[in-house]
């Protein structure tokens, strides 16, 4: 394994683990497991965030600038199908 798949499997397991924290603070009913949920769901943000940042820094994710003309195109086609 190198690095950019080992790097890539846990922004999965992180991108997992985030909705499990979310259904979990939803629908919890309790308050002290509210909030430990909460803290959980924070703490993974954090590494979510910092591994991507990390994988962009590698140069394991190409951060593309999109042109605005290319979004009122898209925008445009997406009105025009509704």
């Amino acid at each position: 394994m190198n690095d950019k798949l080992i790097m890539e499997n846990y922004l999965l397991v992180l991108k997992s683990t985030i909705e499990v924290y979310i259904h979990g603070t939803l629908e919890s009913s309790n308050k002290d497991i509210r909030e430990l949920l909460h803290k959980g769901l924070n703490s993974t943000l954090t590494h979510q965030a910092n591994t991507y940042d990390l994988m962009a820094e590698y140069g394991f994710y190409q951060v593309n600038n999109i042109m605005p003309q290319t979004i009122n195109q898209t925008l445009t086609k997406i009105n025009s199908q509704n």
